[in-house]
């Protein structure tokens, strides 16, 4: 295998995956190579005088993961993709996605325990906040021991969800809070 350089008049348009009806077809070259529900391209690293390597999921317009990509023999061009390099990247890339999904969550469900009002059980509280790009709310909802729903009441976005402000809800026998 020699390192002979590749040239490529394809723009990034053209390796858009986003709504692409021909993505069922696995395309495997030394720059480009789509398969198993995701694409990667080797790019121009736009920082520097090397190369770069995004990976794209199926579907996405925007790639999950960038990052810096091995030169070949001759210091120059880009080593191209293989399997073993491309099954590595795809590794990374969904790690990448499910930590920002579980970080995403985190931010958008809180959870405390507290007591009922008689004190006799423990009360779970979630909020769970609904990023509506128009009017964003939030639902904070009232769980017993067994899971089952107690009370829920939609709350502004920002409620501050804590051991008191819980308690409190409780206290006011689930009540809208002010």
């Amino acid at each position: 295998m020699t390192d002979t350089p590749l040239p490529s008049s394809d723009t990034p348009a053209d390796f858009t995956t986003e709504g692409a009806p021909e993505l069922d077809e696995s395309v495997h070259e030394a720059r480009l190579w789509r398969d198993d529900g995701w694409t990667a391209r080797v790019i121009k690293n736009e920082d520097d005088e090397g190369w770069a390597v995004e990976m794209i999921k199926d579907g996405e317009a925007e790639p999950a993961l960038v990052g810096p990509w091995t030169m070949g023999r001759n210091k120059k061009d880009p080593k191209p993709l293989d399997t073993s390099a491309f099954n590595t990247l795809v590794k990374t890339a969904s790690e990448v996605l499910r930590r920002h999904e579980q970080q995403l969550r985190a931010q958008l469900h809180k959870e405390v325990r507290v007591a009922s009002a008689d004190g006799n059980d423990e009360l779970t509280i979630t909020l769970d906040i609904v990023p509506d790009e128009l009017e964003p709310y939030a639902l904070l909802t009232a769980l017993d021991v067994f899971g089952e729903q107690l009370a829920q009441v939609q709350v502004a976005p920002n409620f501050k969800l804590g051991k008191a402000s819980a308690a409190a809800w409780v206290e006011n026998g689930f009540r809208r809070p002010g």
